[in-house]
């Protein structure tokens, strides 16, 4: 009997070795079977190395009750003692494995399969495996032959000898010998069925793929020939009754339980159709009836027993159809249809514990790798692996997926399948299904290392490899880059010489040798900037070419290209991040104005992605973002010269990223269709641009004040918006028409006050005026009183003063525009309500003053429209025009603003839509005038964009009309429609005008 104090002793040195029942385990070392070595610390501690010390202990003690006499145990004990690389692997395997427990207690004697350890026994292969099967005769010896053989790979495995990829690589060669010796002794049972025939066995599925798990259904497809001149019937008959027989073989269940079920429903028709077919019905059915994931399955097609040179013959057949696979209609779509569908049939309860098929399980990382694969792999042999893993590593060095991205996903692949291993080799059973148990979940966590917390640490470990695989999938999987891809004819996604030759006149490029010499320039080399090139130029060679200056597109690519080839992120964000570079082909093919302000800074590339890394995406950022931002960064500068050259780099930046919403939104893109909505596509633009405009704006005013008075003007300032400018509708290339006010702060001097603004003013022109790479900023006070004659910044009791005796009717009209957009807002809301009774006057107009408007309206259109210009084409002055929706509209608010609220606005839009609800226009007309508004708002934003440079009629040069076409949705050949439409739509606005605003 055990005294106290040993027991206490020893019970807390079982604790601290892992075991969880040391009392169990205590008396299992005090039994016979153990006397001799029950003091010796190197057991113990080994045990306590084991993923579950009590499972290896109760293993050890069953394996030794089993052995025949006591010199057999006596040789156990000795070996396990006395050699450490033993001692580990028969542990090891016991406290991972109570299946292999079991067989070793009914099969004592196997254990000596642990014994070898020798350099050459690290990583067997076919031949050694089939050498260790050689003496099966039957079924049962068989499942006892494999068993032994597995003792040895779960051994190296738990023991870490091997990693995850080899030990599923030795699996899929231990079921590839399982299979010769499973078809050998169904021809031994039936020699006159192999005499009639040839027949191939095909691994598919993990097992073709050299990455097996312990247990899983082997998945083969049979191929049969007829031999010595049989019948082809009699031939396939007999070759179907010996795969029947070598299927039985490994699945039925013995005493010895079973091996695997080997499972042949990938084959044609699935278990609808023949088991056995020749490989001429193979290439026909394939050719003919195949579904996408068909062709998906056979990525991993290997022939592995029978007549191996018919195998070859049957892969070398198909090959060429699973590479021309991804040209199928809809190929990209199908394939992450069908992913979708296996997450979807997932029992709910289950979902959360799937490590093979759930969100961020095993096929997640598989089905990205092969959709990839066929996509890329139709023009790029290197990536034509089975083995996910190779596959990835392929994929990575081709520069198709980002080497960062490759390494975690590999990281969590090896982790998912250790943890699918170890829960497999537990009891031998097929499952992927986490357990819930801590018991279980203390093992695995064990065998994969995590000994301190082993329950808390799997399951972090889990979720972060599960978090990093779904992201990545998403990534992958679903990036628009892979469609298009696909799309193309094998010969275009290479970009061979003669093909791009080809492509390129097909395409319409006018210049295809200055084409070629870029895509030289771009795509040549063995760098990995290189082959990202080689793997994007096909694709974007087709979106330029859907603009009306596919040349153009092409060569800003390069320059974009060359200024940020060394820029590590720029081709990884075009090939990795949604739509980044189909946005950015439609940005460099659009005209000059968005690749302009991009060439004077190319690192705004980075806009055109997803949005995920703190850009934002191409979402135009709010006044107050904007204001932020430029007030910071005029805080930082030494100097107010210095403070306003940033803030037009921030303006610069802002207006590329509005640039390329509206082109994106008008274009469209795979990602993002064209807005259907035109007139938001208007509000964002004038918006966007006004925003920023007064976000600009008050950058100038903090430095100037800052570097001139330091926090505190003697006058308080502010700035008004009048014209586009208050109405929240800038285009491009509009200047800022403002009026500016002040107010001298308590005990100023007055004059000191006067100068100090006028300084203000002066300083703030010129600033913004310097010469700049970035687009001028030119501010126009010229709608101030007085005009050009008067001064240009008037205290607030001046401006009462001049508008109580001296104000014209064109002034009240001019103020309707007229709102607050930097500086002392106080003041600005004051100027506001002083110029509110002019704007909206309580009895209305006059007929006098209605009068007048017209006459300056009729005298505007006489003088001001430019000589030879087409009154049926000129976007502002022009028949049915900006200017006859404006003036129509700003009269009706003048009559009518101080009765209906919904009028005193700035916005001639949100006005119009107010005069319609409030009746002074119907519906059709209201629609009428928006809709000609919108269009040649349009018009103007697209000479802009195309040319460069601001332009109220549409531009002359064929090319660039063509674009102005293509962004405001018309296709090739169709610019003859765009003239038209636009005509009509004027014409009919102009026939509104003349009733709403010349009529009584």
């Amino acid at each position: 009997m055990t005294a106290p104090g040993r027991r206490s002793s020893t019970f807390s040195r079982l604790l601290r070795h892992g075991f969880t029942d040391p009392s169990a385990a205590e008396r299992l070392l005090e039994g016979a079977e153990l006397a001799a070595v029950r003091s010796d610390p190197v057991l113990l501690d080994a045990l306590g190395a084991t993923a579950d010390p009590d499972l290896a202990l109760a293993g050890l003690v069953r394996l030794l009750e089993g052995q025949p006499d006591a010199t057999e145990r006596r040789k156990v004990l000795d070996t396990l003692t006395a050699a450490k690389p033993l001692r580990d692997r028969l542990l090891g395997v016991l406290g991972a494995s109570a299946a292999l427990g079991e067989h070793l207690a009914r099969h004592p004697h196997d254990w000596q399969a642990l014994v070898t350890y020798e350099p050459q026994d690290l990583h067997p292969g076919v031949a050694e495996f089939e050498r260790g099967l050689a003496e099966a005769t039957d079924p049962v010896s068989l499942r006892v032959a494999y068993r032994r053989c597995l003792l040895s790979i779960a051994a190296r495995d738990v023991c870490g000898t091997t990693d995850v990829a080899q030990a599923a690589a030795e699996l899929a060669d231990l079921a590839t010998a399982t299979l010769r010796a499973a078809l050998a002794m169904a021809r031994a049972a039936a020699p006159e069925d192999a005499a009639l025939c040839r027949l191939a066995v095909i691994a598919m599925g993990k097992c073709g793929g050299h990455e097996l798990n312990y247990v899983s259904d082997v998945d083969v497809i049979f191929v049969g020939e007829t031999a010595d001149g049989a019948d082809e019937q009699q031939a396939i008959r007999a070759a179907t009754r010996l795969a029947s027989h070598m299927m039985r073989i490994c699945s039925e269940t013995t005493v010895e339980g079973s091996i695997w079920p080997v499972d042949a429903n990938l084959r044609p028709e699935g278990r609808n159709g023949p088991l056995v077919r020749t490989l001429s019905s193979h290439v026909a059915y394939y050719q003919r009836w195949a579904k996408t994931w068909e062709f998906q399955a056979l990525l991993k097609a290997r022939p592995v027993a029978g007549d191996i040179g018919l195998g070859e013959q049957y892969v070398a057949a198909l090959e060429p159809l699973v590479w021309k696979a991804a040209e199928r209609e809809n190929f990209v779509a199908d394939v992450q249809r069908m992913r979708r569908r296996v997450v979807e049939n997932i029992p709910a309860a289950e979902i959360d514990r799937q490590l093979k098929l759930g969100p961020g399980g095993l096929r997640d990382v598989e089905f990205a790798v092969q959709l990839l694969q066929l996509v890329h792999g139709r023009s790029d042999t290197s990536l034509r692996s089975g083995t996910t893993l190779d596959a990835l590593g392929a994929l990575a060095a081709g520069g198709y997926v980002g080497r960062v991205d490759a390494a975690q996903l590999d990281a969590a692949y090896r982790f998912l399948r250790s943890m699918e291993h170890r829960i497999q080799l537990y009891r031998l059973r097929r499952t992927h299904l986490v357990p819930e148990g801590e018991n279980d979940l203390r093992r695995i966590g064990r065998s994969l290392g995590l000994r301190t917390e082993p329950v808390d640490g799997l399951n972090r470990e889990w979720r972060r490899h599960a978090a990093v695989v779904r992201r990545l999938h998403e990534k992958l999987f679903y990036r628009p880059l892979l469609d298009a891809v696909a799309q193309l004819a094998p010969g275009e996604a290479r970009l061979s010489a003669d093909a791009a030759r080809e492509r390129l006149v097909a395409l319409g490029y006018a210049d295809p040798a200055s084409a070629l010499r870029h895509l030289e320039a771009l795509a040549s080399g063995v760098t990995r900037k290189a082959a990202i090139q080689r793997t994007l130029l096909p694709v974007l060679l087709g979106w330029f070419a859907d603009s009306a200056d596919p040349d153009a597109g092409l060569l800003n690519f390069r320059k974009v290209s060359d200024a940020l080839g060394k820029t590590p992120w720029y081709l990884r964000l075009l090939r990795d991040e949604g739509a980044a570079a189909e946005n950015l082909a439609r940005v460099l093919s659009a005209g000059r104005l968005a690749p302009d302000l991009l060439m004077r800074a190319p690192e705004a590339v980075a806009l055109l992605g997803d949005g995920d890394g703190g850009s934002g995406g191409l979402e135009p950022r709010g006044r107050a973002h904007l204001e932020q931002e430029i007030l910071a960064a005029v805080g930082r500068a030494d100097n107010a010269a210095q403070g306003v050259t940033a803030a037009r780099g921030v303006r610069r930046r802002e207006l590329f990223r509005t640039a390329a919403a509206d082109i994106v939104g008008s274009y469209g893109t795979e990602a993002s269709p064209a807005t259907a909505d035109q007139g938001a596509l208007v509000d964002l633009v004038g918006g966007a641009i006004s925003d920023l405009t007064a976000a600009t704006l008050a950058g100038t005013l903090r430095a100037v004040v800052r570097e001139g008075w330091g926090d505190t003007l003697p006058t308080r300032f502010a700035v008004i918006g009048m014209g586009r400018f208050g109405g929240h509708e800038l285009g491009y290339g509009s200047d800022a028409d403002v009026l500016f006010v002040h107010e001298p702060r308590e005990g100023a001097d007055e004059q000191e006050a006067a100068r100090a603004a006028n300084t203000v003013v002066a300083e703030m022109r010129r600033l913004l005026q310097l010469p700049s790479a970035d687009p001028p900023l030119l501010i126009d006070a010229d709608l101030r009183p007085e005009g050009k004659s008067g001064p240009l910044v008037r205290t607030l009791k001046s401006y009462e003063a001049y508008y109580r005796r001296w104000s014209l009717v064109w002034e009240s009209h001019a103020l309707l525009r007229a709102e607050p957009v930097a500086g002392d807002e106080d003041l600005g809301r004051r100027f506001i309500d002083l110029v509110d009774p002019l704007r909206y006057p309580a009895d209305g107009l006059g007929d006098e003053a209605v009068r007048e408007i017209r006459r300056l309206k009729a005298r505007m259109e006489s003088e001001r429209l430019p000589r030879g210009a087409d009154p049926t084409l000129h976007t502002k002055l022009g028949r049915g025009g900006l200017s006859d929706v404006e003036w129509t509209v700003q009269l009706l608010q003048l009559r009518h603003g101080r009765r209906e609220p919904g009028l005193r606005t700035t916005r001639t839009r949100a006005a119009l839509r107010a005069a319609r609800e409030a009746g002074l226009v119907t519906d059709e007309e209201a629609a009428t005038l928006d809709e000609a508004w919108v269009l040649a708002t349009r018009v103007r934003n697209a000479v802009m964009l195309v040319r460069g440079r601001a332009g109220d009629t549409f531009p002359s040069d064929s090319r660039e009309v063509a674009a102005v076409g293509r962004y405001l949705g018309y296709g090739p050949g169709h610019v003859g429609d765009m003239l038209d439409d636009y005509r009509r739509t004027t014409r009919r606005a102009r026939a509104v005008v003349e009733d709403l605003f010349y009529g009584t």
